[in-house]
């Protein structure tokens, strides 16, 4: 910017976009200054780097705005984990199903983990067979990211949201609609005034 462009000559545009040509970064300072405008350097990689007239707090603000717009349109995809075990009991897994359902409507993969201890490594496909239960009941909603799979003594499968299921499943459950987690802390709360 200003002072600080140090290429022997510069490729100078305006402050309205038309191109003056190439020039010393003295002048093209000389003709910035003349308009009370900064002289900053937009590409400093051409071949002669291009130099723009504009005012510096302006071009700041701008592209603050572009970032923010940029970050605006950005989904951010979060993973949320479930463990379980070989042993784990059907109401518990009902449980954990219901909360990875929340999750996967609300936009997030679910990703199931299953670790073994101690003898439970020597029959993992009763591991095998919990997993493929849990993606027969996922697949409802969500797609399998990534089948089970063995990694040490972990199995774990990722499953991601499938917009046209979860579409056709809000549509057969309304109530559902939204935040799923808003209806059960207004459920939470009449529960809580029947007590009184």
């Amino acid at each position: 910017m200003n002072h600080e462009i140090n290429a022997p000559e510069v490729r100078l545009i305006d402050e309205n976009g038309t191109m003056l040509g190439v020039m010393s970064p003295r002048e093209a300072l000389g003709i910035a200054e003349g308009r009370g405008l900064d002289l900053i350097e937009i590409a400093p990689t051409a071949k002669p780097p291009t130099c723009k007239i504009m005012d510096y707090g302006k071009f700041k603000y701008e592209a603050k705005k572009k970032e923010k717009e940029a970050k605006k349109k950005q989904v951010t995809i979060t993973v949320k984990e479930i463990q379980l075990r070989p042993r784990t009991d059907q109401h518990d897994l009902d449980v954990k199903l219901r909360h990875a359902r929340r999750f996967i409507l609300e936009g997030d993969k679910v990703k199931f983990n299953m670790r073994f201890s101690g003898r439970e490594l020597a029959h993992q496909e009763f591991g095998y067979q919990l997993l493929k239960r849990v993606t027969e009941q996922m697949l409802e909603l969500a797609l399998v990211e990534a089948p089970p799979k063995l990694e040490g003594k972990q199995l774990f499968a990722l499953f991601a949201p499938d917009p046209a299921k979860v579409r056709e499943y809000l549509k057969k459950n309304p109530k559902e609609l939204a935040t799923p987690v808003a209806g059960e802390l207004k459920q939470e709360a009449s529960d809580g005034e029947d007590e009184d």
